[in-house]
């Protein structure tokens, strides 16, 4: 698969934050160039152990229709960036890039276990990444990183907006009944209805839609058969 190199990830935390001021702005939140009938969907993780700078990537590529796995690509990464909240993507972006690029195929669609717009800078890992990779994106986080909301009701798909700053950055969704919800935003190339629908839509049981809960089982296999050979 083909990756825009849009910047260099060897930078300092003052310019890292500068270029996600600077690529936000880049972002397109409408559909653009997802069709109606989404034929493949991607879902990307990282794992690694607590104070190592060992990562583990993984990229699986999905049939939309049946869940059937098509593609799997993983790395295993050394990096050095810090943990600084609201600055994950320059940790875990390279290794990621590098698992996407291993790819044969374009995914329509890819799923992060991660923010989109929902972001101080409005720029999470879903929608910088989504700028690499220039296909439509969507956040899918297991929890809050900015913003307000009301608990949505407790069936299925039912789903209330998340708020920050007096604007709407993504949406509350129940996406199993009586479990927790997911913050879904926006990414890049999507908007937020058609990034809901589809999160809803790839999830066959589960809390999580299956690409994400799959890369997430991957990653961990990952990491564990690292260990276990040590």
């Amino acid at each position: 698969m083909q990756i825009t190199p849009i910047h260099e990830w060897n930078v300092g935390y003052t310019e890292a934050k500068q270029l996600q001021e600077g690529l936000a702005h880049r972002l397109v939140l409408r559909d653009d160039g997802l069709t109606e009938q989404v034929r493949t969907v991607a879902g990307a993780d990282i794992s690694y152990a607590r104070k190592s700078r060992l990562f583990f990537a993984a990229v699986l590529v999905f049939d939309y229709d049946s869940m059937k796995l098509i593609e799997e690509s993983s790395v295993t990464d050394e990096v050095d960036f810090p943990y600084i909240p609201g600055l994950l993507t320059f940790r875990e972006g390279p290794p990621l890039l590098k698992a996407f690029e291993k790819l044969r195929q374009r995914p329509d669609a890819v799923l992060f276990d991660g923010q989109g717009i929902a972001h101080p800078r409005g720029i999470g890992l879903a929608s910088h990444l989504g700028l690499f990779l220039d296909v439509p994106s969507i956040g899918c986080a297991k929890t809050r990183l900015v913003g307000t909301f009301t608990e949505p009701g407790e069936e299925r798909g039912e789903h209330t907006p998340l708020t920050y700053n007096d604007t709407v950055i993504g949406s509350v969704v129940r996406t199993k009944g009586k479990v927790k919800p997911l913050f879904i935003s926006q990414g890049h190339r999507i908007s937020l209805d058609r990034a809901v629908a589809l999160v809803l839509s790839a999830c066959r049981g589960y809390r999580l839609p299956e690409p994400t809960r799959q890369a997430h089982l991957a990653v961990n296999r990952l990491r564990t058969q690292y260990y276990g050979r040590e």
